[in-house]
């Protein structure tokens, strides 16, 4: 049984949904996704930088060490359940609140069609581009800032095209926008627009505009900051 933190961790309010994350892409989600439920909860910032994703405390509810990760008091048979992986807390909390995923079966395998896309492809291609582009700078050859710069142009055309005459990926508000945009608006980060000629993307651009527009994603954006 998953049993809650009882160090700097702990919760003040342990019957809430518990988030603990950080303002990476990956970790930005949640905070969304939580915002646009209206749900009580209460975050908590993991300093992945002095190592609490590290602390035997963390890894207990994320044995992988990374965030975010997310203990719902109040899981399946009324027992606490800790969830890892973006993806799957996204798809964790769209089912048991019944939003922000469609509720007929074509619909809900496009948001998670959509949000595997986001895992499979985006995250892990636009992480390396910037890795390379930004952090590896001068350390080796252009190689792989080349390869992953060419991946993450063709997977924008991905979404551009899907884009075209809607304002969200299925249509619909949901998951898979919020899984989707953190990660494409890393690339301002990295400081990279040019780069990818983000700007020629106009489905694109017009969409993470829409997004962060959204009241709930900029309350979102705040609940977890480095410090």
């Amino acid at each position: 049984m998953t049993a809650l933190p009882t160090d700097r961790l702990a919760p003040q309010h342990p019957d809430r949904l518990q988030l603990y994350s950080v303002n990476t892409p990956n970790g930005k989600k949640i905070g969304i996704a939580l915002e646009e439920l209206g749900v009580p909860y209460e975050a908590h910032t993991v300093h992945i930088g002095k190592g609490d994703q590290h602390r035997p405390e963390f890894l207990a509810i994320n044995p992988n060490g990374k965030i975010p990760a997310l203990i719902d008091p109040d899981g399946p048979g009324g027992e606490p359940l800790a969830i890892f992986e973006s993806g799957a807390i996204l798809f964790y909390l769209a089912e048991k609140y019944g939003k922000l995923i469609p509720a007929d079966a074509a619909g809900r395998s496009r948001a998670l069609q959509w949000t595997f896309f986001q895992a499979a492809n985006v995250g892990p291609m636009f992480g390396q581009f910037g890795h390379f582009a930004m952090f590896a700078k001068g350390k080796t050859d252009s190689y792989g800032e080349e390869r992953y710069k060419a991946e993450v142009i063709r997977l924008l055309g991905v979404l551009d095209r899907q884009l075209e005459g809607q304002d969200w990926l299925i249509g619909e508000y949901s998951i898979a926008d919020i899984a989707t945009v953190p990660w494409v608006g890393g690339i301002s980060f990295y400081k990279a627009e040019e780069a990818v000629g983000l700007a020629d993307f106009h489905n694109v651009v017009a969409w993470m505009e829409r997004f962060n527009a959204r009241p709930a994603v900029q309350r979102g954006l705040a609940v977890t900051p480095f410090t």
